[in-house]
């Protein structure tokens, strides 16, 4: 499928700008990956893109994400696209992670959001953030609560890049896209840490 394609199926079922933000930064993590790896970008940037597009009707698991499940294969979407998503859900045992499209969602996954929320408490955003300052917010349990740091080091450790590297690539993911996510730096903000 065209990212126009995902896009309205996208905008059906989202109508959260956080939520959008999120798979936005997500898709930018797999397609950046996708070429590293030398895989099918377009098709990595649809997973990430629609991997939480039943979220917001149906937040529950198991629900979410097998509500949308059914929903991409009525739509026409691969098996392996289907799959790599419903494998980002660690309830789903018959969805072990087993491509390494599979795995880079995981990995992308609660990371992007966790450097979202990063970048969102610096005037600078994404300019200048280092994998060391990130490690730091880490270690900080009430900043961004909600986000597994546990998932974070698991999804890069299956992956089998280092966490540190892995942070800074998808710093420069993410960075690529900062408009789209609204982290483009403040007026006058220096990106040193």
């Amino acid at each position: 499928m065209d990212r126009a394609t995902n896009l309205a199926l996208l905008n059906e079922y989202v109508q959260n700008p956080a939520l959008q933000r999120h798979m936005f930064a997500v898709e930018a993590g797999l397609r950046a990956y996708a070429v590293k790896y030398g895989e099918d970008a377009d098709k990595w940037a649809t997973v990430g893109l629609l991997h939480d597009f039943d979220y917001e009707r149906w937040p529950n698991p198991p629900d979410h994400p097998l509500q949308g499940s059914v929903i991409l294969k009525q739509r026409g979407y691969s098996d392996e696209i289907i799959y790599a998503i419903k494998s980002h859900a660690d309830y789903l045992p018959d969805c072990p992670r087993v491509s390494r499209l599979d795995k880079a969602l995981y990995a992308c996954d609660e990371l992007c959001g966790f450097l979202v929320a990063c970048a969102l408490m610096r005037p600078a955003r994404l300019d200048g953030m280092t994998a060391k300052s990130v490690r730091k917010k880490m270690k900080q349990a009430s900043f961004a609560a909600a986000v597994s740091r546990d998932d974070i080091v698991r999804g890069a450790a299956d992956l089998g890049v280092d966490l540190d590297e892995h942070i800074t690539f998808l710093i420069g993911a993410l960075a690529a896209i900062a408009p789209e996510l609204d982290l483009v730096p403040e007026a006058g903000a220096s990106g040193g840490e």
